[in-house]
């Protein structure tokens, strides 16, 4: 219970590998303000049963992140529902696939507005309070393809690694501070979308379980296993330790040697 009476909030966390780094931070006893883009009634069951597992408080706050004024209005909901706002985890993300003379203009603006600009407007809006307290820890979740390219993603190839950039800016104008800021760069992450496109492969094919990740994998993870969300978790909570105090500016890798090759 190291983050017992520290507040966080993760953008892009009503499901997925947002919601698994929220709950890591919940056990070790972080109040945490979830978000996404669900009505709030639809999100009431999750945030009773975080409450209830980990006895911190938990709320979650529906905001439209494409426009600053959209992000003013998240860090204001999550001041009222949470003492401090100590961590930040930048997680949301948009994305459209289409070849670069094809793409559109405006899925472009989106993905500029929501991967990285808000990202950069929360961290504008939440870092005085935590130079006030003295600590903080920022986090700006980043992907392979923030290292590397792939076809038809430009936007998320392009925000991804600018991501490392502002992390890298962050890192050096919070130095001695007590705040952190690292990017944490995962590979393919079982979620429950990659875990419906994995057995969507396996209706298709015919192959097992096992077989079938592997496939999926192919070309990507080396290790042909899948990154637990869970495991991204820890990763942001040994972030948020003191031993992990020194650690700032960084890329995290948990992606299977995915970039080692």
């Amino acid at each position: 219970m190291m983050l017992k009476g520290k507040g966080a909030l993760v953008t892009g966390s009503s499901n997925g590998l947002g919601l698994a780094m929220a709950r890591a931070l919940a056990g070790a006893g972080c109040d945490i303000v979830l978000h996404g883009l669900e009505a709030p009634q639809q999100m009431t069951q999750t945030t009773d049963e975080l409450a209830s597992a980990f006895d911190v408080n938990v709320a979650y706050v529906q905001a439209d992140l494409a426009t600053p004024a959209g992000v003013d209005a998240l860090i204001g909901a999550a001041r009222e529902r949470v003492k401090t706002l100590d961590v930040l985890i930048n997680n949301a993300v948009v994305r459209h696939f289409a070849d670069i003379e094809s793409f559109p203009i405006e899925h472009w603006n989106n993905a500029l507005a929501v991967n990285l600009t808000a990202a950069f407007r929360a961290i504008q809006l939440t870092l005085p309070g935590m130079r006030e307290r003295g600590w903080g820890r920022i986090f700006n979740m980043t992907s392979v393809y923030g290292a590397r390219a792939v076809a038809n993603r430009v936007d998320y190839v392009t925000t991804k690694t600018a991501l490392l950039g502002l992390t890298r800016s962050v890192a050096i104008e919070t130095l001695n501070h007590g705040i952190t800021c690292n990017a944490i760069c995962p590979g393919s992450v079982l979620t429950p979308n990659i875990d419906g496109r994995i057995n969507a492969l396996m209706d298709e094919s015919g192959l097992n379980r096992s077989d079938a990740v592997r496939e999926f994998l192919k070309g990507k993870q080396p290790t042909g296993e899948l990154v637990e969300a869970a495991h991204v978790g820890e990763m942001v909570v040994f972030l948020c330790g003191p031993a992990a105090s020194q650690i700032t500016g960084a890329m995290m890798p948990i992606e299977g040697g995915w970039l080692a090759g």
